[in-house]
């Protein structure tokens, strides 16, 4: 053939394409490729010996494709020479490809052996934070009192944040020193400034009687101390029933403390004043396990809802009463559990939320 000489740039070095009838000359491709096949060490050296002398420009393949070319009666002949020759080079490739990942097998495991007898390196474990195990807390004394849990937006209407609690225009709560307001002021929208706003909420959407506490997250723009920060937690109560008075309030009050605090704990009300209560009231409590020896320390504020705030929520304040209470869960964690200093609940530390463990 007229290429019998040419060269195979991706064959073995100096290998030629051979006549596809010159059963010699295709023998000896035959012995080149099997010797690359046996010399090939990695499965990787093993394709590119694969690629060498099967792939479309390796020389039995173009001596295949020269068979075309041949006269009729040549064509049977040149065929039953080069078919078995690459068969021989596709058999030497598979059990060679076998070899190889056995010894590849063979040393994986040997080089990713595991030492199940050496101490394993252990992680260490997170805990949830004392914030979140607390607000839990105080969420199952309510629920095992009989109360449900509401939740509403954190970005909520400046109506239902001041208006139909009974904050009149100029309240000094609505100023921007203690309201984060949302851009454009035309929206009157504030970033909540207690959860007040879910007790409207829920006068609104829940058929009476209502007894519903709303845990969650506020804001207002205090700079960030020892005792204060911009974003803290919140819990308050409402309940709305023929009825209810102070002494329903008080009782409430004196069983939840005695169960977040001890058998020991009391409450005092010390008279105080609050747009959405009438009368309200300042919340002490007997903490029997204050540091320094027990002790009263002022919590929250209560009182019964004001007739306004009723009201704006389409009940008659003729024929249902309710009281309300509020407190801080920070404030909770810091005269329950010891902590001196806000900064320490909210900089992630790990090692924080583990001194308190699962529960608290």
């Amino acid at each position: 053939m007229s290429n019998s000489h040419e060269q195979v740039g991706a064959g073995s070095p100096g290998a030629e394409i051979p006549d596809p009838l010159d059963a010699a000359a295709v023998s000896a491709a035959v012995d080149r490729a099997l010797a690359d096949i046996a010399a090939a060490d990695t499965l990787d050296a093993l394709k590119a010996v694969r690629i060498a002398h099967t792939g479309e420009k390796s020389a039995l393949s173009l001596a295949n494709r020269g068979i075309g070319a041949l006269a009729k009666d040549q064509k049977a002949a040149a065929g039953k020479n080069i078919g078995p020759a690459r068969g021989r080079i596709n058999a030497a490739l598979a059990a060679r490809t076998l070899e190889l990942e056995a010894e590849r097998d063979a040393r994986i495991l040997v080089e990713e052996a595991v030492d199940v007898t050496a101490a394993p390196r252990r992680r260490r474990m997170g805990a949830r934070h004392p914030l979140s195990t607390l607000q839990e807390r105080v969420s199952d004394i309510f629920v095992g009192m009989g109360w449900e849990i509401a939740e509403g937006p954190e970005l909520e209407s400046e109506w239902f944040n001041f208006d139909a609690l009974n904050f009149q225009p100029d309240h000094p709560a609505r100023e921007m020193q203690d309201t984060f307001f949302v851009e454009p002021p035309s929206a009157h929208l504030v970033l909540r400034t207690h959860t007040s706003p879910v007790q409207v909420r829920s006068m609104l959407e829940r058929e009476l009687p209502i007894y519903v506490l709303c845990p969650g997250k506020v804001f207002r723009t205090d700079e960030l101390d020892a005792t204060h920060t911009p974003v803290f937690h919140q819990f308050e109560g409402l309940a709305i029933d023929k009825g209810l008075t102070m002494a329903d309030l008080v009782g409430t009050l004196e069983h939840f403390t005695r169960q977040l605090f001890g058998a020991e704990a009391k409450v005092r009300l010390r008279p105080n004043y609050f747009p959405f209560t009438e009368p309200s009231a300042e919340l002490d409590i007997w903490h029997p396990g204050a540091k320094g020896g027990p002790q009263w320390i002022e919590w929250g504020g209560c009182g019964m809802v004001n007739p306004n705030v009723l009201r704006a929520a389409g009940i008659d304040p003729e024929v249902y009463s309710g009281f309300a209470f509020g407190m801080g869960i920070e404030r909770a964690l810091m005269f329950r559990n010891e902590v001196s200093d806000m900064h320490d609940m909210i900089e992630g530390d790990v090692r924080f939320s583990q001194h308190f463990g699962m529960e608290i």
